[in-house]
């Protein structure tokens, strides 16, 4: 499979290209300097790309099976930026006659009861609620979008550099957490739940939470 990866140079990015080269698949990683560090691989070309024109994006997915996004604001960025993302990557895929994107979202947006989502939690950190309630905006642009076959897979609440062990559980639309409550995935496991709904294709139009 030839897949556009953006955000490719982000430590989920990378370790995403990493995964679906190991995997067989070819990989254009798009960074908004065009470089992307730390990936080696005949089957890997680094471009630049900016995620939010749509004209951009169209080019960039030309000729592409798929389109993987690991985008998220950077610095001091503006949240909302992931919503003028979404609807660049949306238009430019359409542009391009893409049909399939697979979008690292957020934990936030997750249910953890009927009717709560982790963001209106007490304990949700106050520092990141911005982000997440951003993401949840993306997402409801995403889910308007019923001529892609997208989904939208979501890490843990806690994610981490950490062990690639090939193990983790999903669920639709909720937070995955253990038998204490604790919610957690590494990074290198996510990148496999990635790579896996790329390939599978089981939680097409879903919202899937993903942990240990």
């Amino acid at each position: 499979m030839d897949v556009l990866l953006l955000g490719a140079s982000g430590r989920i990015g990378r370790r995403t290209a990493d995964e679906l080269l190991e995997r067989g698949h070819a990989v254009t990683g798009v960074s908004r300097s065009g470089t992307v560090e730390e990936v080696d691989h005949p089957a890997f070309a680094a471009v630049a790309g900016d995620a939010t024109d749509a004209d951009d994006v169209a080019k960039l997915a030309a000729g592409h099976d798929a389109v993987v996004s690991t985008l998220g604001p950077s610095g001091e960025e503006d949240p909302a930026v992931l919503t003028e993302m979404m609807e660049a990557v949306i238009d430019g895929l359409r542009r391009a006659s893409v049909d399939r994107l697979v979008w690292t979202g957020g934990a936030g947006g997750l249910e953890v009861a009927p009717d709560t989502k982790l963001v209106e939690t007490d304990d949700f950190p106050e520092e990141w609620e911005s982000l997440a309630r951003a993401a949840i905006d993306a997402y409801d642009v995403l889910r308007e979008a019923d001529d892609l076959d997208w989904s939208y897979v979501a890490p843990a609440a806690v994610i981490e550099p950490g062990e690639r062990t090939g193990e983790y559980r999903t669920a639709e639309g909720e937070l995955v957490a253990d038998e204490d409550g604790d919610s957690y995935i590494s990074m290198e496991d996510f990148a496999i739940a990635l790579a896996d709904e790329l390939e599978e294709e089981n939680a097409v139009h879903t919202y899937l939470g993903t942990g240990y």
